[in-house]
């Protein structure tokens, strides 16, 4: 119990630190360490990185899931880490409604056979679509999903420990200033100029050391944003023919069902309700 009241006292003294060192530096009052331009130039690719990969992948979810209600749902299913209920594309609730019109107006009519022959065509485009949007899903929005989630969470908390150790280190840096000010005064009370010197040296001698040592922490990790670009060029490689695979699917089908139509003869008389609607017509007009 008391070695966790020690610590609480400790962050806490650590952390009102902190602010005042990071509020001097922004009234001009004390000094700040720079980081080198070599892992500024990291951080900041890092940081671009993340930033257009979240855009990327929002744009990719919108084109494969236009609708954002679904895109919604799918996000909490994900969450609670559940599998999300099966739902039909538009094409296949089309094809469906054609496949149902064709029947009402005959399947031996030719419109009630080209109907049906069209809505089994949407259905299949529709679960070829459903097949397209959980291929793209796999092979690029779930790796650019799991970067984001992990290795950039990472780095954003490694580089958020940095900033502390950073400021930890500035503040031991201006107390040594202070303590070096202070010698060769008289003191009336607590410990001496010099050891008060001491002291802040050896603390600052530990910020130091745990800065760099975060430091390189951070820069190892920074480093490794270039692999993740490799990975994520292969990813989009595999969207390209995943997508491409899709395509030439469609066209396929579409190919298919027009030759189809195509030989199918003219429109015919057969159909009752076509007949009842011209008879109807043709009274009216006498």
């Amino acid at each position: 119990m008391d070695f966790n009241v020690k610590k609480i006292v400790k962050d806490a003294g650590a952390a009102i630190s902190r602010v005042v060192q990071l509020t001097e530096e922004k009234l001009g009052t004390s000094e700040k360490t720079e980081l080198d331009a070599h892992f500024e130039n990291l951080w900041e690719r890092a940081d671009t990185t993340k930033s257009w990969t979240e855009k990327l992948l929002r744009n990719t979810e919108a084109v494969l899931i236009p609708n954002p209600g679904n895109r919604i749902e799918d996000f909490v299913y994900q969450k609670i880490e559940k599998k999300r209920p099966s739902r039909l594309s538009n094409l296949e609730y089309l094809g469906l409604d054609m496949i149902e019109a064709g029947n009402v107006f005959g399947p031996g009519t030719t419109y009630g056979n080209a109907l049906i022959k069209v809505g089994l065509c949407e259905q299949k485009l529709g679960q070829t679509e459903r097949d397209f949007i959980g291929s793209a899903a796999i092979s690029y929005t779930q790796p650019l999903t799991k970067f984001l989630e992990g290795e950039m969470k990472t780095i954003s908390k490694e580089k958020s420990i940095l900033e502390n150790k950073r400021l930890d280190l500035d503040a031991c840096k201006n107390r040594v200033r202070k303590a070096r000010s202070l010698l060769g005064t008289q003191v009336k009370d607590g410990l001496s100029p010099e050891a008060v010197l001491d002291q802040a040296e050896r603390d600052l001698r530990v910020a130091q050391s745990e800065f760099d040592r975060q430091a390189e922490i951070t820069k190892l990790l920074l480093e490794g944003v270039s692999s993740s670009h490799a990975a994520h060029l292969r990813c989009l490689q595999e969207f390209v023919e995943t997508q491409a695979r899709f395509y030439a699917q469609c066209s396929s089908a579409m190919t298919e069902l027009q030759q189809e139509l195509s030989s199918m003869p003219d429109l015919d008389n057969t159909n009752p309700l076509t007949n009842s609607i011209q008879i109807k017509g043709n009274n009216e007009g006498s």
